[in-house]
């Protein structure tokens, strides 16, 4: 009996110990790349702009990249409050683009990173909408927050007001 146990042991600890299963796994990419895991992202530009249309619920955009440490920073910020992934998963149609699309009112101002833009559900760009810089009307940064909150309110207020 003891010599059949000191080889399960023994085999138990090599298959326990493998470099390969010790490393730390990664979680699978999702369509939110950590701006929100609960919420509900649209893969694609037009799949937004169809789905914000039927369901009469403003489509907010995020331009952002991998290696932007700026867009991290929003991105960390976005993710932590409370209100905005509420807003977010109950108010609004969720895009976000690590790449530009071939639509011009989508950088009215330049192609920067981060940028946030929100379009109607008549696929009007809300240029009103905007944040605190004049030179980058469309970035936030992560003391930004109440803006943006601000911002997301005042999409969803307009939206039933104006439509």
């Amino acid at each position: 009996m003891f010599q059949m146990i000191v080889p399960a042991i023994f085999l138990l600890t090599a298959v326990t110990s493998n470099p390969v299963t010790a490393l730390k796994k990664r979680p699978p990419q999702t369509l939110s790349r950590g701006w929100g895991d609960d919420l509900t992202w649209v893969q694609t530009y037009e799949e937004g702009l169809y789905k914000a249309q039927k369901s009469n619920k403003p489509l907010m955009i995020i331009h952002h990249l991998e290696v932007c440490k700026y867009c991290k920073s929003l991105k960390e910020a976005f993710a932590a409050s409370t209100e905005i992934q509420q807003m977010a998963d109950k108010d609004f149609i969720m895009l976000n683009l690590m790449h530009e699309t071939n639509d011009k009112h989508l950088a009215p101002d330049g192609k920067y990173v981060p940028r946030i833009i929100f379009l109607d559900p008549s696929l009007t760009v809300r240029a009103d909408i905007a944040g605190r810089y004049s030179n980058r009307l469309y970035t936030y940064e992560p003391q930004d927050i109440q803006l943006l909150i601000q911002n997301m309110k005042k999409a969803k207020r307009l939206l039933t007001s104006e439509l």
